[in-house]
């Protein structure tokens, strides 16, 4: 059988030829071309592969680079040409004297230079090593907490001390605990742990008291392995392990200049009055260049400007010859270019202002005054000419009225209003109270004078009993915020449009825009603010690499001018060292900013933090005194406020303070009623944007009377028409999830008919959010804690 081909006829179909625009397509480009092929797509190709080798070749040179650049640096580490090693001796236990740890190491070699300093600095040179340490041993003990943490600031290396003869179960005893939780948030230089007393075991027994100490200390610092000291050969192992170990790099002080004092002198100013000193230091610099026309920072003194800078000479070189020493420089502080003491911006109160006001502002103004309302008090039966002829003796204006409630809370706190309506005033609730140290159902229950014991007496002494009743007012306020979030009850005698006059609805919390700049409190205008923070912070960090100034390891004299004699004398009594730690502040770092720090809740802190609560922040180098408001710390350009930082959680502080560049880790304290430190929270800088909208949420709660398929009758969220017609445009929410507006209103006594996506439960509730921006309180206040209490003084302060 023959195949039968199918042939178009004259009426075929023909489709449309394909429209490429106003460019060639690739089949026209390639029957243009006729097959050749251009120079330049045969040479990119090879191109590519060249610029992959140039990439190769060059990240290898740049890793090499690097790779000698660590190598040198850890060469001349302790060498007479940088800084010694600055070894922190520290005993976590209290019984432990680290002076014997000391003497271990300044005996370890025959050869060994030991000098010492008027402020407790033990330098040791190691001829055999060609390095030299310096150790120094900051004052332990409750209440000393403080002045560890800025002694450890300095430091290259810390030396934890711990001793066999405790026992297994008490390596670190609870001040250890304490004060290691405090140094791992700050930042721990390079740990070594040293175990002592290992001797006075039995031997037998020494291999598993060893291995049980190393059990423990892994937990905390899993990649140390516990050392010995006991001998001068264990001696002479830890100063080899101090001076070729790796060293953690701490941004936060690698960016900056800062001096551990070797000698501390004072005069008075001679073009000062009494009250004002001169600082002399001396010490080694460590860190960035230090230039003679920044300034400086002194924990707990505050922000200072130098006079001069010079050399010194170094006793404690391992080469003595003259030749060997530095060239003496001297360089003195140029008082045009010397950087300025004022921290805050001086806002003009009359600028903007206008010599006379415009036509708009007349009408204005005279609207506002038909506005205004005279009340007189008249006979009964008297007519408005004959009112009119009575003097003005009591007036009263309505906007004056309306707007009493909006004046007292510019002044004070509203927050503390707000609290005031919120839903645990009830009585239900009060009876609910439970002991806050119990996971139980279990109420408090208090016992009579009759039925306590002699020993019970004694311990009620020692306890505050209004601090209990206050933390447990506390416990239960934020209980009552976790149960009923920002819920707020609607007040009876007041208006909801004249209470809630600040607050506004969103259409979206994520999406809805607010503006930054929108109706700033006056404080904004005394700080100062950067265009691109992060771009600022990475340009100045750069920079401070290369500044004209004293180099790393230079030993020199810093002569710091006007120093208050009484804030001076205040700093020495409350302290039990005689050193200070002087930093060298990056451009910027002096002026007051809006800060945001991210903390976090540490698992032993229980009792919930009020926001706008006093507490004492450590961040970087500066330690103060604020009142924090907290946020969400949530990706976008709103974020929700806190009532309450509760366990377990993270938030953002926000908080008036100097600028200060991140990386830096963050302490945040209370003060107890013994006058000790309880650390809170931990966390790092985050930035200094006084553009993060932080806003404050109130939940309006109405409950369905009537249901019909897509509406309901809503009552009990207001109490009057005129409420209902102004909140009418904001959104609804139903604890069910459904959305929903309010219709219209029903009667005079807040009923509204509302309209929603679906029908409602009748255990359903309806809500309405509204919002308004909350802006930190000026609390800012340097810290200057008296941290040298001995226990003795302590307990005969409780006994009396």
């Amino acid at each position: 059988m023959s195949e039968v081909f199918h042939r178009p006829g004259p009426l075929k179909q023909t489709n449309k030829a394909h429209k490429t625009g106003q460019h060639r397509s690739k089949g026209a480009i390639e029957k243009a071309l006729k097959g050749r092929v251009s120079l330049k797509a045969v040479s990119h190709k090879h191109k590519e592969e060249q610029r992959r080798e140039q990439r190769r070749n060059q990240m290898n040179q740049i890793r090499k680079k690097k790779r000698e650049e660590a190598r040198l640096e850890k060469l001349h580490l302790g060498t007479q040409n940088s800084p010694p090693f600055m070894v922190c001796i520290l005993p976590m236990h209290q019984q432990i004297d680290a002076r014997s740890a000391l003497a271990i190491l300044e005996s370890c070699d025959e050869q060994a230079v030991v000098q010492r300093t008027e402020t407790g600095v033990t330098y040791i040179n190691l001829p055999r090593f060609k390095q030299r340490f310096s150790f120094i041993i900051p004052p332990t003990g409750r209440g000393n907490e403080i002045e560890v943490l800025d002694y450890l600031k300095a430091c290259d290396t810390t030396l934890l001390l711990t001793s066999a003869a405790m026992g297994e179960d008490d390596v670190f005893d609870r001040w250890g605990h304490r004060i290691f939780n405090m140094i791992s948030a700050q930042g721990l230089p390079t740990p070594i742990v040293a175990l002592m007393d290992l001797e006075s075991i039995n031997p037998k027994k020494r291999n598993d008291v060893k291995a049980s100490v190393q059990k423990f200390v892994s937990k905390l610092l899993p990649k140390e392995k516990v050392m010995q000291l006991d001998t001068n050969a264990e001696g002479l192992n830890v100063m080899r392990r101090i001076g070729g170990q790796k060293k953690n790099i701490i941004p936060n002080k690698a960016n900056r200049p800062h001096l551990f004092s070797d000698k501390i002198e004072y005069e008075l100013h001679p073009n000062e009055s009494e009250d004002k000193i001169s600082l002399k230091v001396t010490g080694f610099l460590r860190g960035a260049p230090l230039n003679e026309n920044s300034l400086v920072h002194i924990p707990g003194l505050g922000d200072f400007q130098m006079e001069q800078i010079n050399t010194t000479f170094d006793n404690f070189r391992l080469d003595k010859r003259p030749e060997a020493q530095q060239i003496p420089d001297l360089r003195v502080a140029d008082r045009g270019k010397q950087i300025s003491l004022q921290s805050e911006n001086i806002p003009d109160d009359m600028d903007a202002e206008q010599t006379w006001p415009t036509e708009e502002e007349i009408k204005a103004a005279q609207q506002e005054s038909k506005k205004t309302k005279l009340i007189k008090r008249v006979p009964k039966g008297w007519s408005a000419y004959q009112a009119a002829w009575i003097p003005d003796v009591e007036t009263l204006e309505t906007e004056d009225a309306i707007n009493k409630d909006s004046d007292v809370s510019e002044s004070g706190d509203e927050s503390e209003d707000d609290d005031e309506f919120m839903s645990c005033e009830n009585e239900s609730f009060d009876g609910e109270v439970r002991n806050p140290h119990s996971d139980t159902d279990e109420y408090v229950e208090t016992a009579s004078m009759s039925d306590a014991a002699i020993n019970d007496e004694t311990y009620d002494l020692q306890m505050d009993f209004h601090e209990e009743r206050e933390t447990m007012k506390k416990i239960k306020e934020a209980r009552a915020d976790e149960l009923w979030p920002d819920e707020i009850d609607t007040p009876l005698d007041v208006d909801a449009r004249d209470r809630f006059q600040k607050y506004r609805g969103l259409e979206s919390f994520r999406t809805s825009p607010w503006d930054p700049k929108e109706n700033l409190p006056y404080d904004y205008a005394r700080i100062y603010r950067f265009q691109n923070f992060d771009r600022t912070k990475r340009r100045i960090i750069s920079e401070s690499k290369d500044v004209n100034g004293f180099l790393h390891g230079a030993y020199i004299t810093i002569h710091i001018i006007n120093v208050p004699f009484s804030k001076w004398r205040a700093y020495l009594s409350a302290r039990h060292g005689k050193s200070l730690v002087v930093y060298g502040l990056l451009p910027h770092e002096h002026q007051m900013s809006v800060v945001n720090v991210v903390l976090k809740r540490l698992p032993d802190s229980e009792a919930p933090i009020k926001s706008k609560e006093t507490l004492i922040i450590q961040c970087g180098y500066r330690r103060f005194v604020v009142n924090p408001i907290f946020s969400q710390h949530t990706n976008g350009d709103k974020h929700k406020y806190e009532r309450y930082f509760r366990p377990h959680t993270t938030v953002c502080a926000t908080f008036y303070a100097p600028i200060q560049f991140p990386p830096a880790p963050v302490l945040a304290f209370k003060l107890n009623p013994d006058s000790t430190l309880a650390l809170v929270a931990r966390g790092c800088l985050l930035s200094c944007n006084p553009d993060r909208v932080v806003l404050k949420r109130i939940v309006l709660s109405g409950h369905p009377m009537r249901i019909n398929r897509k509406s309901a009758t809503v009552r009990y969220m207001f109490f009057n028409k005129e409420d209902v017609d102004y909140f009418k445009p904001v959104k609804l929410h139903t604890k069910c999830g459904r959305l929903g507006h309010i219709k219209e209103s029903l009667g005079t006594h807040g009923h509204m008919k509302c309209v929603f996506d679906g029908q409602l439960r009748s255990y359903d509730t309806v809500f309405m959010y509204l919002f308004k921006r909350v802006y930190p309180k000026w609390t800012y206040e340097e810290c200057l804690i008296r941290c040298g209490k001995d226990e003795e003084k302590l307990e005969d302060e409780k006994m009396e």
